[in-house]
């Protein structure tokens, strides 16, 4: 009889220990009580994970016994919470991580948390340029403060590099009539700006590519509908910072490609592993993201693993994207530590790939990395030379950068330029889960290669112009029709947005860097089409193909306010306007944050990502860091 008491009551427990619930809550700044979107929350000792969404609430599935969560968002302090068996709710308040965090005010933050919710706290700068703190820190890692005596600072050593921007200039149309310039979709500067903001900081000003913020947000153009995979969009209206100036938008649209109808995939992850990626926002996210590119994988695509630290090694050989388990146990034996023999890896990764070649398919090695080489042929001219030589081949690159302190933008944005590939900054999972599972097609899958813009300015409506943004991406006139000049990619579905800043003809604006009037030039203008203020050319590669096509559109002369525009013209004026603010650029004009907020405002739509209002809430962040 006991027997049979003892197994009911394994049964039982057995039972109990297999029983779920589902624990809700929400996620929000402690000092602004704004909700927090991407923030990640898991249970420790587990593998279940969530993110909170647009308005700060996630669903997270636990047993029925008491479990500690834990809450990271980019920027703010880890929260480590106990949630009882009898509680389902909970409410997580985090604190923004400053850069100066004095390490007494750690300690009494520790002691004041309430000890019915809270077992732990652990303070992380891991999105500021500043060292972990936990507890007890060690007399080697502190040092004495200045400006606070008997206070002592965890100490930083930020080596992030960024390549300097010299914002584009106004040109005349009776000297430069044309405007030529590479397309770019990436948005790794949106990202990092945001990361520094979350972190109380303004970003350096070459930190700042205005494009790249634009073409962070979705916009709602129509997809192209003829035999080209893009399509051309223009509008103007009156310039928002300099009232007596106009705003054109150039608009692009890659088709949508439904995910079934997707070439095959061949690719390979080459992850740094080296010791400056053990953080918790480098090597720990970089697994995150990959695994959400994983679970997107088809049985047809095919998908390898290469590391480099003080060496690189295969760590596994291309795999079908139906042994997800393979894949992903691989990830999870990554560990950091080493030197960076980056350029190594790269050799190894491109290798890989080409074994595994697919003639009619997407070939393409992806890096995660902190951009820290260090080791092996690193300079940039041997490592542009590996990557060029494999663009050529058909194996293209996307780059992944994460963490901070030691970040290496200006590196990490020329290889994906000549990589033929896009080029993302990883904040948080909520980005990787973007970059990954939201917009698959758009990430990996080139529709159009080689994609260049040119622009013919009317003098007879047009004095001068200033391209905002691209400065990275400028090409000479001739460039245009020559298909040896590499140029940017759009995957499927990816837009880019242009804004030029216009000076009407008849403007009497002060000259601007004006250069001496052409003594045997004359402006004529052809053909009796006079209310054209523009022509745009652009010229695309089939992604398979050397040989360009044209396409080209006008665009007539408007007068409206900016406010009259579609809403995706008005956001990418207020991302626009945004950017030339935080780098206090000379161009700025009569631009302000309440312009800026008045604007993204009317542009919020429905938002069902959020994505635009979290810009409302770094542009307030913004103001509060800039007084």
């Amino acid at each position: 009889m006991q027997k049979y008491l003892f197994l009911l009551l394994v049964g039982l427990v057995s039972l109990n220990a297999q029983a779920q619930r589902i624990i809700t809550g929400t996620v929000s700044d402690s000092a602004t009580k704004a909700p927090l979107a991407g923030a990640v929350i898991s249970i420790s000792g587990s593998s279940a994970q969530t993110t909170s969404n647009a308005k700060g609430v996630f669903k997270l599935t636990a047993p029925t016994t008491a479990v500690t969560i834990q809450v990271t968002y980019s920027g703010y302090g880890k929260r480590i919470t106990v949630v009882q068996s009898t509680n389902n709710t909970v409410n997580i308040l985090l604190a923004r991580v400053k850069q100066d965090l004095r390490i007494k005010d750690v300690k009494r933050k520790i002691i004041m948390e309430d000890e019915k919710s809270l077992s732990e706290v652990v303070v992380t700068g891991y999105a500021s340029p500043m060292k972990e703190v936990k507890g007890r820190v060690a007399a080697t890692q502190i040092s004495p403060s200045t400006s606070y005596p008997g206070t002592y600072f965890a100490p930083v050593d930020n080596t992030e590099t960024y390549n300097p921007i010299n914002e584009n200039n106004f040109h005349t149309v009776s000297d430069q009539p044309l405007s030529t310039f590479s397309i770019d979709v990436d948005r790794a500067s949106y990202t990092n700006i945001r990361r520094f903001l979350n972190s109380g900081q303004l970003p350096p000003a070459d930190a700042v590519r205005v494009e790249e913020m634009i073409n962070y947000f979705d916009y709602q153009y129509k997809n192209p509908t003829g035999k080209d995979p893009v399509a051309i969009y223009s509008d103007m209206a009156v310039c928002p910072w300099e009232p007596s100036h106009q705003l054109v938008r150039v608009a692009l649209k890659a088709k949508d490609v439904p995910k079934e109808n997707l070439p095959p995939s061949n690719l390979v992850f080459l992850i740094d592993v080296s010791g400056s990626m053990a953080d918790e926002n480098k090597l720990p996210l970089v697994k995150q993201a990959m695994k959400a590119l994983v679970q997107q994988l088809r049985t047809q695509d095919r998908v390898a693993i290469v590391v480099y630290a003080g060496s690189a090694g295969l760590v596994l050989p291309s795999t079908s994207g139906g042994e997800k388990k393979t894949i992903l146990d691989a990830l999870d034996r990554l560990e950091a530590g080493g030197s960076t023999a980056g350029g190594e890896g790269i050799k190894l990764a491109y290798s890989t790939a080409a074994s595994n070649f697919k003639s009619e398919g997407n070939n393409r090695v992806i890096i995660a990395t902190d951009g820290d080489f260090n080791v092996g042929p690193s300079s940039d001219g041997d490592l542009l030379h590996i990557i060029e030589k494999e663009r050529d081949k058909g194996i293209f690159l996307s780059v992944l950068g994460f963490g901070m302190g030691n970040y290496k933008d200006s590196k990490l944005e020329l290889l994906s330029d000549k990589g033929n590939g896009n080029y993302a900054y990883i904040d948080n999972f909520e980005e990787a889960r973007r970059t990954f599972v939201t917009e698959f097609g758009g990430t990996l899958y080139t529709v159009a290669k080689d994609v260049k813009l040119q622009i013919e300015f009317n003098p007879k409506y047009v004095q001068a112009y200033r391209l905002v943004g691209y400065e990275n991406r400028m090409l000479q006139n001739e460039d245009f029709n020559n298909d040896k000049k590499d140029a940017g990619e759009m995957g499927a579905g990816h837009t880019v947005t242009a804004l030029y800043e216009v000076i009407a003809a008849g403007n009497n604006t002060e000259a601007i860097s004006w250069v001496d009037p052409l003594k045997y030039q004359q402006q004529t203008i052809i053909g009796g089409n006079t209310a054209e203020v523009l022509t745009v050319k652009l010229r695309y590669k089939q992604p398979q193909s050397n040989s360009s096509q044209l396409l080209s559109q006008v665009l007539p002369w408007k007068n409206q306010p900016v406010t009259a525009t579609a809403p995706d013209f008005q956001m990418a004026t207020a991302v626009a306007a945004f950017g030339l603010l935080l780098r206090n650029s000379e161009y700025k004009g009569q631009a302000t944050y309440d312009q800026v907020l008045a604007l993204a405002g009317k542009a919020k739509g429905e938002d069902p990502e959020g994505y635009r209002a979290e810009f409302i809430q770094l542009v307030k962040k913004a103001m509060i860091i800039k007084e």
